[in-house]
């Protein structure tokens, strides 16, 4: 085999391999579309670009929604189990709440949307936490935030929720989350039931908590 032969192969290879991993990631990006968006406080649609991109650290990133509507006929969506560790190193799973309605919400402390909400949802944590878990998901990337700056925002604050780190990424993964923060409401049978895009306020929490009790 000459060596021009052995070039055209090995580009041959190459494209296969990007269209597996462009459809892997279309698979999973469409496996765990969230059936309903909540409407933010304001009353535009969550996924209007009021969160931050993972990425890039910018706002906004996201195209508008197609409203609250958009998936009352969609069959319910299993969430898909992760695990991440506490401040103390301890791992817990999604899968150890089966039973109780979850929010599960993603955030960094480099992210202000994210920063605007957290005490809306300390508040009703405080409130509602023998009811309902809140997993609060810091997603720890090693460069940008870590758990070190995650642990010491959250004790700057005095916030009482319970804080976990995806130190391995694998939550953010499983849930294709690219833009912070983002939230994800889960009935107690383990199924995702609404999701928004972006920071919302006390009273669009409240609602999404609703629709999961």
């Amino acid at each position: 085999m000459n060596g021009k032969t052995r070039v055209i192969i090995g580009i041959a290879a190459f494209v296969v391999l990007l269209g597996l991993a462009s459809f892997a990631y279309s698979s999973l990006g469409s496996d765990f579309d969230m059936p309903d968006r909540l409407p933010t406080g304001s009353g535009s649609v969550v996924g209007a670009g009021n969160g931050t991109d993972v990425a890039t650290g910018n706002g906004p990133n996201d195209s508008p929604g197609s409203g609250s509507d958009a998936g009352a006929d969609v069959e319910k969506t299993v969430a898909p189990d992760f695990t991440v560790v506490d401040a103390t190193g301890g791992e817990a799973s999604l899968s150890d709440f089966l039973g109780k309605p979850v929010v599960l919400n993603f955030w960094a402390s480099w992210c202000p949307p994210c920063k605007v909400e957290m005490p809306d949802f300390n508040t009703v944590y405080e409130e509602i936490g023998g009811e309902v878990a809140f997993m609060m998901v810091d997603l720890v990337d090693g460069r940008r935030e870590t758990q070190k700056t995650g642990e010491k925002y959250v004790a700057e604050q005095g916030f009482t929720f319970p804080v976990y780190y995806d130190t391995t990424e694998e939550a953010a993964y499983v849930y294709g989350v690219s833009s912070i923060p983002t939230t994800v409401f889960i009935d107690r049978d383990g199924y995702i039931i609404t999701g928004a895009v972006g920071a919302i306020d006390e009273k669009t929490l409240r609602l999404g908590i609703d629709m999961i009790k």
